[in-house]
């Protein structure tokens, strides 16, 4: 059974969904990671993460990307996971944890996003951190890199712009596309 497959949990049953509004011509779909748990690990992040939050999300874009392959779709569908921000390179205790265990604190130095189907390359890493996890090692990516790789992804050119009320151009990329990716 479907459900089973993506895993009996909010978000499995959301990417299901998803997939299946795609799949009945839908164009654009926004899917929030929450499981009905907290990303927010700034305490007993370990365990949370163990326990709660990786295996149902490895479970649910396992089978998304699965199901869209089985089904020919996946090179059509661009798929894009990200958060707004990374967590701190440090483990550490928060002062009135309620737990008392480590977690991490917010982070925007670097961050992680994942980047799956329509006009990506798949099986890349792009860019890299330094030996803490705390700065881009080199060149970093900016949130408007991370837009302007979508945006030529689902094909729109570099020059592409929306006009206002008074006719004035206004341009979509404020970025570069990551071409590693593309």
């Amino acid at each position: 059974m479907l459900q089973e497959k993506y895993g009996k949990n909010t978000f499995g049953w959301s990417l299901l969904m998803a997939r299946q509004l795609v799949e009945a011509g839908v164009r654009m779909v926004q899917v929030n990671l929450g499981n009905d748990e907290s990303w927010d690990t700034h305490e007993n992040a370990f365990h949370n993460l163990k326990e709660y939050l990786l295996p149902p999300t490895d479970r649910a874009v396992s089978a998304l990307l699965d199901d869209l392959e089985d089904r020919g779709m996946l090179d059509e569908t661009l798929i894009v996971m990200a958060g707004e921000f990374g967590r701190t390179p440090r483990i550490f205790t928060f002062n009135g944890a309620k737990s008392g265990k480590p977690g991490r604190d917010h982070w925007g130095a670097v961050q992680s996003v994942f980047f799956a189907g329509g006009g990506i390359k798949g099986g890349n890493v792009v860019g890299a951190s330094d030996r803490q996890g705390g700065y881009p090692a080199a060149d970093p990516y900016t949130p408007e890199d991370m837009a302007a790789t979508i945006y030529s992804a689902l094909g729109l050119p570099e020059t592409v712009a929306w006009y206002d009320q008074l006719n004035r151009p206004h341009q979509v990329y404020h970025g570069s596309p990551i071409r590693e990716l593309l």
